[in-house]
């Protein structure tokens, strides 16, 4: 899999959503832990996933992939920080 580029998309809005640097609101949190990919994208990418076994994706679908790989990769990350807020927030609480 291709690396983002630091101005890519995905590496762009990585930045963008940071939480690191700042708190992420509950709310927003619990946002974050339901969001998934819609049913069609998930489609495609277990159609392109069954081509790259398969060893016939072009370059073109090659990059789609790639694509879907780095917002999976930057969704999951998110999701566990929304998590680990949430976790926390929960053990504060009385």
């Amino acid at each position: 899999m291709a690396r983002p580029t630091p101005n890519s998309e995905s590496a762009i809005l990585a930045r963008i959503l940071k939480a690191d640097e700042q708190e992420l609101p509950l709310d927003a949190a619990r946002y974050g832990l339901s969001v998934t990919l819609p049913a069609s994208d998930q489609d495609r990418v277990d159609e392109l996933s069954a081509k790259a076994r398969a060893g016939s994706l072009s370059e073109d679908e090659s990059q789609e992939l790639d694509h879907y790989l780095d917002i999976g990769l930057l969704l999951g990350t998110m999701q566990a920080k929304a998590s680990f807020l949430l976790q926390t927030q929960a053990n504060l609480t009385p």
